[in-house]
């Protein structure tokens, strides 16, 4: 059989907003506090589910940097791609930008299947900041978005089970240590997309997993999945709408009527929501987005991918500002149906020692009649699935990937980063299928491959930050062997914090202060300590002291000090602020570049600033002249607050970003 599906390069041009650098301080606290579930709830939710809401929960992002430094200004930028097509799709994966595919398009009719976004706009929505809307992104790690949402992985071409050829994708996972790896490929004549996914743990101790695969659809359809009940989570109110904490409720709900509106299409949400649907074990896990003419997309799997979720932006002013903000105006809205390995995203599931987890996905264009009774319309609708991908059919094709999961990648189409090269040196790791060649070891890398050879922390770089500490507990035993340079104490400090050894985290940074002219990396963690001891007035001062001395070594040696100037600056006039030492504040924000104070996140704390001075006019005409804050976080209503502060007039649209109602 002649097989005729290709695999080739693409640029493609983009409305493209600069990612910017990393911030360059250490993550020492989530940008999210974990999310919990309330013990009553717990009692009432499955053996299972309780188990694993409460299991390995994130309580840190190291070794993983904070993606902040993108803004809003957009102009045209090439893009690489890589598309794999037959005579029926054509799907556009992005290696640079976590293996998404941005478009899946049925060829026969011209029909893109999923909601393809038409520029490129991080936002903060990511585990550590950056990531973008749009097409099926592979989310894997923790519970949120992936912190690999906007950096490259590895891929290249491999032997497809039908004789032609698959697009490989791979990468090492830091928050888990995990290697993991996305294999696509399409049969001749098949309207799927196949998708085979395994996560490996190559460690001997189990790790905790987590995966859900990401589907934008455009937001004016139907979605249908295999259940009549949804776990939906709420956030508990404090006084004026605040969170408690992030605590939530997980309750069950009926599908798909709720509330007394019909919640299995998008519109008929006010605010945003996430619809995790029960689908019961001898079910077929599948998930559809159907448009009016019962037009859409079908994703189903092989059993192992359990859990199916609806998740609605709303139509309230805060979601329209949200879907805006994402992507183009006028452009149309989406949602996201999802699928992953537990039932809801509260959860992690244990993989064993030396072990793996692996499914089938299949993706593609799907047509059945989306109204009516809803036990008719999944019945119809399953009917359908069977005829055009029989349930055999996509376990058999997991039966015929499992074999080729091992094969060595030929021709290599795009590069990932090295830190998996530097663990499978490190462990002597044997890794089939996902090789992690050390010729992608970088100059991230560069430091730790030194302690790993010769049992030494390299000098630092003159006039450059410390640069990530690796926090896993076999670096850790390496820095503490290792000479007690400063550099080290420093990086130390850092691992034994990520370790839960706080006190020890803090002698480290101590005694590194002991021995070097460079003091502000250690002040700065060690004010992140006074936070959270809850002494906020000794963290000010360390947070000053820590800004005066990096002033004063930016002004004595050479090289680029703008974005740790502008991350340590913006922690040290929001503590400054929160024990009212506004003057010192004000210290602090003169000495910032004048581009980094024009930026929208620093104009909101000029805001803060005018405030705690007593200058209410002059912050309200911040609010006026109009500002956009690039990296507001998802559920952040810092903005909302200020203007409460300012006025009893109602917050404007265009600052209108709130995703739940107000009391």
């Amino acid at each position: 059989m002649e097989i005729v599906t290709t695999i080739r390069r693409e640029v493609l041009t983009l409305p493209a907003a600069h990612l910017g650098p990393d911030n360059p301080l250490p993550p020492l606290r989530p940008l999210d506090e974990t999310h919990r579930i309330e013990d009553r709830d717990k009692a009432a939710l499955p053996r299972d589910m309780a188990r694993q809401i409460g299991y390995a929960p994130l309580h840190s992002l190291l070794p993983v940097p904070v993606r902040d430094g993108y803004g809003r200004d957009r102009e045209p930028r090439p893009v690489d791609a890589l598309v794999i097509e037959n005579d029926r799709l054509r799907a556009t994966v992005l290696p640079a930008l976590g293996g998404r595919v941005a478009s899946l398009v049925h060829r026969p009719t011209g029909r893109e299947l999923l909601y393809r976004n038409p520029v490129f706009q991080p936002a903060n929505f990511a585990l550590n900041g950056a990531w973008f809307s749009g097409g099926i992104e592979w989310n894997i790690g923790a519970t949120g978005h992936t912190t690999l949402s906007c950096s490259p992985v590895h891929a290249a071409r491999v032997p497809a089970p039908d004789g032609g050829e698959m697009l490989r994708l791979w990468e090492w996972e830091r928050l888990r240590d995990l290697p993991f790896q996305v294999d696509l490929w399409l049969p001749d004549g098949s309207d799927f997309l196949y998708v085979g996914v395994r996560i490996r743990n190559p460690h001997e101790k189990p790790a905790p997993a987590y995966w859900w695969s990401n589907i934008a659809v455009p937001e004016e359809c139907r979605v249908l999945a295999p259940a009549h009940e949804a776990y939906l989570p709420h956030c508990l109110k404090g006084v004026g709408g605040a969170p408690i904490g992030y605590e939530q409720r997980l309750r069950r709900v009926p599908v798909p009527e709720y509330d007394g509106a019909d919640r299995t299409y998008p519109p008929n949400s006010t605010y945003a929501a996430d619809y995790f649907y029960d689908v019961p074990d001898d079910r077929r896990r599948w998930i559809a987005a159907l448009d009016a003419d019962g037009h859409g997309l079908a994703q189903t799997s092989t059993d192992v991918l359990r859990g199916r979720k609806l998740f609605v932006w709303g139509r309230g002013p805060g979601g329209r500002s949200w879907q805006r903000w994402l992507t183009e105006p006028g452009t149309g809205g989406y949602c996201e149906i999802q699928a992953g390995l537990a039932r809801t995203q509260l959860e992690h599931v244990a993989l064993e020692a030396e072990s793996e987890v692996s499914w089938l996905e299949a993706y593609g264009p799907f047509t059945a009649p989306p109204r009516g009774e809803w036990h008719r319309v999944l019945d119809e609708a399953e009917t359908r699935l069977e005829a055009v991908l029989p349930r055999a059919r996509v376990d058999a094709a997991y039966a015929a990937w499992q074999p080729y999961a091992d094969t060595a990648p030929g021709e290599r189409l795009a590069t990932g980063s090295g830190w998996g090269a530097l663990e499978v040196l490190r462990a002597g790791l044997k890794l089939p299928g996902t090789p992690f060649d050390e010729a992608t070891l970088g100059e991230e890398q560069a430091p730790w491959l030194h302690l790993l050879r010769v049992g030494s922390f390299p000098g630092p770089s003159a006039g450059r930050p410390p640069g990530g500490t690796l926090v896993a507990r076999h670096w850790r035993d390496m820095l503490e062997t290792a000479p007690a340079t400063p550099l080290t104490e420093y990086h130390l400090g850092v691992a034994q914090w990520h370790a839960g050894d706080r006190a020890q985290a803090v002698r480290s940074w101590e005694r590194g202060l002991r021995h070097t002219s460079s003091t502000w990396p250690a002040l700065r963690c060690l004010a992140v300590s006074d936070q959270e001891d809850h002494n906020p007035a000794r963290a000010a001062d360390r947070y000053l002291e820590a800004f005066d001395d990096l002033c004063r070594e930016a002004g004595e040696t050479a090289g680029d000090r703008t974005a740790v100037t502008a991350a340590l600056g913006r922690e040290a006039v929001d503590a400054l602020l929160a024990v009212g030492r506004s003057a010192d504040a004000r210290s602090v924000w003169r000495r910032l570049d004048p581009a980094t104070r024009a930026r929208g996140r620093f104009r909101l704390a000029e805001v803060a600033l005018l405030l705690a001075e007593g200058r209410k006019e002059e912050a309200r005409a911040v609010f006026d002249a109009g500002f956009e804050v690039a990296d507001l976080r998802e559920g952040d209503e810092v903005i909302g607050r200020l203007w409460v502060a300012l006025t009893t007039e109602p917050l404007p649209d265009r600052y209108d970003f709130r995703m739940r109602p107000t009391p």
